[in-house]
């Protein structure tokens, strides 16, 4: 009896532990929200660059992502930062970056805060 009472303890002591996908998912936007693009000092969340979040069950995490321009430079350079960051998530274990071009991305995906940045009228009319 004592070992199942030690093992029910131990399941739901790791039933606590587990977190739910929507934590997840926003501990890794907040990741992805550190990682800047240093042409714009901009990070990538409010430039409205990531367009999609895939984590499967084996920790593999899918970043479909956009960029202001198909030549930009620095794809490298974010893929790198984009992939360090999100790891810092415990459930990530691999973390897969791809660029889309579709829909095409304006300064209309940034958020309120980059669009006051770049000085941009956040007023709809």
């Amino acid at each position: 009896q004592p070992a199942k009472q030690s093992k029910l303890k131990f399941l739901a002591r790791m039933r606590d532990k587990m977190r739910d996908g929507e934590t997840i998912k926003n501990d890794i936007i907040n990741q992805l929200a550190t990682v800047i693009d240093p042409e714009l000092n901009v990070d990538v969340v409010n430039l409205g660059l990531i367009y999609e979040i895939n984590l499967d069950k084996d920790g593999i995490c899918l970043i479909n992502m956009t960029l202001t321009t198909p030549a930009c430079p620095l794809t490298g350079y974010l893929i790198d930062g984009i992939t360090q960051a999100v790891k810092k998530v415990p459930e990530v274990k691999n973390v897969d970056v791809e660029f889309v071009w579709y829909p095409v991305w304006t300064p209309d995906r940034m958020s309120d805060a980059a669009k006051e940045y770049f000085n941009i009228d956040t007023k709809k009319d």
